[in-house]
């Protein structure tokens, strides 16, 4: 499905228009480091040519859609997680460089505090983006809440399954050093190497701007 010229003039101001220094970083950009570094290079170090598809609006307007569902619901899909539920938290970190919108927060207060977060996926399964992307929903919280946050669920709206994802020490080490190698490739303005899986070269809407592929 094709995008009107004026929405995406209107989706590139917007985007051009929300940069901010101090918190440079989306949750959903450690999707796209995963999928190929240099998509967030370009996204941020030459903002003026970042095309807009219809995928990135058929993903948000899916996670809308599951954000009315869930509010009629009750939260007896995230196991015995019960507590007061928010939607469509807005969250920022200066300290990490990162903000984004939680879809479902539980702030559970027995039989010990903690805070939940839920993520709305148009996915089958959970890839790593996925796991960190939630922990950063989860860190924000807890830096925030001062709660701990221990762990998050994951609602893949095509199995109309939720799945949960413990935040160890493993996941928080490598999610810091993700975000490390984000700041540095931000900061230096360096073209990050291209992607090993050329086969995702084919189609990406970046691959114009690409020499070497």
């Amino acid at each position: 499905m094709e995008i009107p010229e004026e929405q995406k003039d209107e989706a590139r101001l917007d985007w051009k228009l929300s940069l901010d220094p101090q918190l440079p970083f989306r949750v959903t950009d450690l999707k796209q480091w995963f999928y190929c570094r240099r998509i967030v290079y370009y996204a941020y170090c030459v903002p003026d040519v970042r095309p807009i598809t219809y995928k990135m609006f058929f993903g948000r307007e899916a996670g809308e859609e599951e954000v009315l569902r869930e509010m009629r619901r009750s939260t007896h899909r995230y196991g015995k997680v019960e507590g007061r539920r928010e939607f469509e938290v807005e969250l920022a970190s200066p300290k990490l460089g990162l903000r984004g919108k939680a879809d479902l927060v539980i702030w559970v207060e027995s039989p010990e505090p903690e805070v939940v977060v839920v993520d709305y996926k148009y996915t089958t399964r959970i890839g790593k983006h996925v796991q960190l992307q939630l922990l950063a929903y989860g860190l924000m919280l807890e830096e925030q809440s001062q709660i701990p946050a221990r762990r998050g669920f994951v609602y893949l709206i095509p199995k109309r399954r939720a799945e949960e994802v413990p935040f160890s020490p493993e996941l928080r080490s490598e999610f810091l050093a993700t975000l490390e190698q984000m700041h540095a490739t931000l900061h230096s303005e360096q073209m990050p190497p291209p992607v090993a899986e050329r086969a995702k070269c084919v189609a990406c809407e970046f691959r114009r701007f690409c020499n070497d592929v």
